[in-house]
């Protein structure tokens, strides 16, 4: 097996540039004979495609995923602009 460290960058650059994924934002941890993937995605598919990638690249690693389905929260209250605003500043 290579170093950890080589591991590492190149399932971070298989993630990134896979275009099923395009992720830059998870990060990857070698463990031992684990792969642990860490962050967050917009769908629990994107978060599976994760997982498949990295089964690509080191099929018999064994993996935990601790990536996050972000969840879109309500959209924050709008800002009154304009002129009404600079008035009451």
């Amino acid at each position: 097996m290579e170093q950890p460290q080589y591991l590492v960058a190149h399932l971070r650059r298989a993630l990134a540039e896979d275009p099923r994924t395009a992720e830059l934002g998870i990060h990857v941890t070698i463990r031992g004979d684990t792969v642990v993937l860490d962050g967050e995605v917009g769908t629990e598919e994107r978060k599976q495609v994760l997982e498949t990638i990295v089964r690509e690249q080191l099929p018999h690693a064994q993996l935990h995923n601790d990536v996050h389905v972000a969840r879109p929260g309500a959209p924050a209250p709008s800002e009154a602009l304009g002129r009404a605003s600079r008035e009451r500043s």
